[in-house]
C-alpha cells in the first residue's frame, strides 16, 4: 500500500489550492515544500492582482482560468475569511500607437470571457484616476479587476487543506523521483528546523504526482519524460510605498503590456500601501530573488509607468520575486504523456495567483478521474475567521478586548498589529513559526519601520508560544537567526555571550 494517494510538491499558492480542491475527497494527501513555511516561493513576492483576464491569448490556458480564478475569488476569499477587493484596472494608452492596441485588448477580453469591458476616453480616464500621466490619451478599464493579500490567500488555502486531513511535510526537500508499479516513490532531505546536523532522508510513496513547484517544476517535470520543459526565472523588483501614499490611485494602473510581460504597474494593495511595479529580467539563477540597483532604477524612472508624481519619498521597502516563465508558452496542466498519474503544474506565471482556484479545480478533476475517489463528508468550505482588527467594527474590537485582553496590546504600532493577533496566528493550523511567518499572516513588522521597533516583541512572543529560546528564533528559517550569542542569566544580570 501506498504511503499516500497524492503527494503534491510545492507549498505555493497554486500547490496549496490544489490540496485544497483534493481534500474535498476521501484520499490520503501529503504536500511537500523545502521551505520552513507555505508560500515561500514564487507565491510571497506577488503583487497580490487579480486579473481581469484581458490580457491573455484566448484559447491559451492561461486565458481560461484566469477568467474562472478571477469569477471564483470573491466566494473563496468569503469562505476563507480573507479581505478582498474589486477595484477595478484601467490599462492606459499614451500613444496613439497605444489606443490601436488599446481597442485589441478589449475584443481580446471579450474573447476571453471578461465582463463590463470598456473604453473611456482621456477625460473620463482623468476623472477616474486624476494622477494619471499628462500624457494619456484613453484607457481600457476593466470594472472586474481585484487585490488581495498573496500571503493570506495561500496561507488560507493551505490552511483549509489542513484542516480537512491534507499532512504538510515543510523543510521537505524532494530530491528524486522514481517510477514504481501502480506509481511513484519520492526520495527528499527532511531538514532539521534548527541543527543541519539532524537532516535525513526520508523517502515516501504516492499513486498520483502533482508537480506545482514553481521554479523547479521543470527539474521534476523532466526525469519523467523525454518531452522536456525550460523555466526560466524571471524576477520582478518592486518598490512598496508607506499607507500615506495609497490613495494616489484606487485602482490598478497598466501600462500597455509587452512581450516581457504587463510592464511597470502601479496598485493600492489590500493593506493600504501604495506598489510600483515590476521588472522583467530573465535569469539562471532559481534563487535570484535580490534587488539590483538597475532594476530599482527601472521602478523609480520617470515616466516608467502610466501614472504621474508618484511619492517615491514614501518608499519603505523594495523586494524581487521570481516568476516561472515556461517555453511552452502557456501554463503547463496535465499528465505527463509516458508517465502515468504524474501531473504537471507548471509554468504558473502571471496571472497564476489569480487563477489558481482553477488551476485547485482542474487538477482536482484530474485526479478525479484518475483514482475515482468518494467525496468527503466532513469536508469544512469555510475556516474559522482570523481576528483582523482593523477590519471589525469598534463594538466588535471591544468585545474581543474584554473577552481576551491581548487583542488591546498593540505590538506592530505602523501596521496597528496586536498581541492577540499575532497568538492567534501562531496557534492556529500551521500557524506561524517564524517572524516572516508572523509578518505575512497578520502585517506585523510591515508598516513603515519595517520591524525595527516591534521585532524583539514578536520575537519574545514566538520564543514563549513555541518553547524555543532566542536564539533560535528566525526570520524565515535556518539560517536566518536574528541573535548571533546565547542570552543568559549570570549574577542576576543578563549577558551576551
Amino acid at each position: 500500500m501506498k504511503d499516500y494517494d497524492v503527494i503534491i510538491i510545492g507549498a505555493g499558492v497554486t500547490g496549496s489550492a490544489i490540496a485544497r480542491e483534493l481534500s474535498r475527497y476521501q484520499l490520503r494527501i501529503a504536500v511537500f515544500d523545502k521551505n520552513s513555511d507555505v508560500g515561500e516561493g514564487t507565491s510571497k513576492a506577488n503583487s497580490g492582482i487579480v486579473h481581469a483576464g484581458f490580457d491573455a491569448k484566448p484559447g491559451s490556458l492561461k486565458a481560461k482560468l484566469n477568467v474562472q480564478g478571477s469569477e471564483m475569488m470573491p466566494k473563496l476569499a468569503e469562505d476563507l475569511g480573507i479581505p478582498f477587493m474589486r477595484n477595478g484596472s484601467m490599462v492606459v494608452a499614451l500613444s496613439d500607437e497605444d489606443v490601436a492596441h488599446m481597442n485589441e485588448l478589449k475584443q481580446r477580453g471579450e474573447e476571453n470571457g471578461v465582463k463590463g469591458l470598456r473604453i473611456l476616453s482621456r477625460e473620463e480616464a482623468l476623472e477616474m484616476e486624476p494622477n494619471l500621466s499628462d500624457d494619456t490619451k484613453g484607457a481600457l478599464f476593466a470594472p472586474t479587476g481585484g487585490i488581495i493579500c498573496p500571503f493570506r490567500l495561500t496561507n488560507a488555502m493551505a490552511e483549509s487543506a489542513c484542516v480537512n486531513g491534507v499532512k504538510f511535510h515543510l523543510l521537505t526537500e524532494v530530491t528524486n523521483i522514481t517510477r514504481e508499479e501502480d506509481g511513484y516513490r519520492i526520495d527528499a532531505m527532511q531538514k532539521d528546523e534548527f541543527d543541519e546536523a539532524k537532516d535525513h532522508t526520508v523517502s515516501y510513496t504516492a499513486t498520483c504526482i502533482v508537480n506545482a513547484a514553481g521554479v523547479y517544476a521543470d527539474i521534476f517535470h523532466n526525469m519523467m519524460t523525454d518531452d522536456k520543459l525550460t523555466i526560466t526565472p524571471r524576477k520582478g523588483e518592486y518598490c512598496l510605498l508607506d499607507v500615506t501614499a495609497g490613495k494616489h490611485v484606487g485602482r490598478t494602473i497598466f501600462r500597455m503590456p509587452s512581450a516581457m510581460g504587463k510592464g511597470i504597474l502601479v496598485s493600492p494593495t489590500i493593506h493600504g500601501n501604495l506598489l510600483v511595479g515590476p521588472t522583467a529580467t530573465d535569469l539562471e539563477d532559481k534563487e535570484g530573488n535580490f534587488t539590483t540597483k538597475e532594476g530599482l532604477d527601472t521602478v523609480n524612472r520617470p515616466g516608467a509607468s502610466a501614472v504621474k508624481d508618484l511619492p517615491m519619498r514614501e518608499v519603505i521597502t523594495s523586494f524581487a520575486g521570481l516568476r516561472p516563465h515556461g517555453d511552452k508558452g502557456d501554463f503547463v496542466i496535465g499528465e505527463i504523456e509516458g508517465a502515468p498519474n504524474f501531473i504537471d503544474a507548471a509554468a504558473i506565471e502571471s496571472p497564476g495567483l489569480t487563477a489558481s482556484p482553477a488551476i485547485g479545480v482542474m487538477v482536482a478533476d484530474i485526479i478525479k478521474e484518475k483514482l475515482s475517489p468518494e467525496e468527503n463528508p466532513d469536508f469544512v468550505p469555510t475556516l474559522e475567521p482570523f481576528s483582523y482588527m482593523k477590519l471589525l467594527p469598534v463594538e466588535k474590537q471591544q468585545q474581543l478586548i474584554a473577552k481576551d485582553p491581548a487583542y488591546g496590546n498593540i505590538i506592530c504600532r505602523c501596521a496597528s498589529i496586536s498581541e492577540g493577533e499575532i497568538l492567534e496566528t501562531i496557534r492556529r493550523p500551521l500557524g506561524a513559526r517564524t517572524l516572516d511567518g508572523v509578518k505575512r499572516r497578520t502585517g506585523a513588522n510591515m508598516g513603515r519601520c519595517q520591524g525595527g521597533f516591534c521585532y524583539p516583541k514578536v520575537m519574545e512572543i514566538l520564543s514563549r508560544e513555541l518553547g524555543i529560546p532566542m536564539d533560535k528564533i528566525t526570520k524565515k528559517g535556518r539560517g536566518s537567526e536574528i541573535l548571533t550569542g546565547k542570552i543568559k542569566q549570570q549574577e542576576g544580570q543578563d549577558h551576551a555571550e
